[in-house]
Formats: structure tokens, sequence, C-alpha cells
């Protein structure tokens, strides 16, 4: 899983972060998810960004996508 953080003004990515960043092998793809939002929510704080929209892709608003939304909103984000 891939989570990205855009600026979609310029066309770049400013952040991102991959489920192999996470060390911790005996966690299951929910628990990889939410850390992963945690994740990308410190490397957002590091270039001075705390808020952002949250898009999913088209993606259903359940297990994983919440997962990286609830981390990253825990790790100080606001969508």
């Amino acid at each position: 899983m891939f989570v990205q953080l855009i600026d979609d003004v310029k066309g770049e990515t400013l952040a991102s972060v991959d489920g192999k960043e996470i060390k911790e092998k005996d966690k299951t793809k929910l628990e990889i998810a939410g850390l992963l939002g945690k994740l990308i929510a410190d490397k957002a704080g590091k270039i001075k960004i705390k808020r952002v929209v949250f898009d999913r892709g088209g993606y259903k608003y359940h297990g994983r996508v919440k997962a990286v939304a609830d981390g990253a909103r825990e790790g100080g984000l606001e969508f």
C-alpha cells in the first residue's frame, strides 16, 4: 500500500510512504495501514503541512482506507 501527499497545483509529490517501510512483520494489513497513516502525518509535519484533503481514489471508505485516515488523524493531520 502506498500513501502520498500531492500538491495538485504544482503536480508534484511532497511526501510518500510505502508499506515496505513498516519493519514490524507481525502486523495485519489493517494495522499496517494505520501505521502508514501515522507515518505520512509525521512526514507532513516535517514539511510543515497540517491540513490536507483526503482523496481515497474511488475506494470505499472502510477497511484499510479508513485505517490510513484514522492513523493520519492520530498523527496530527486535519482533513
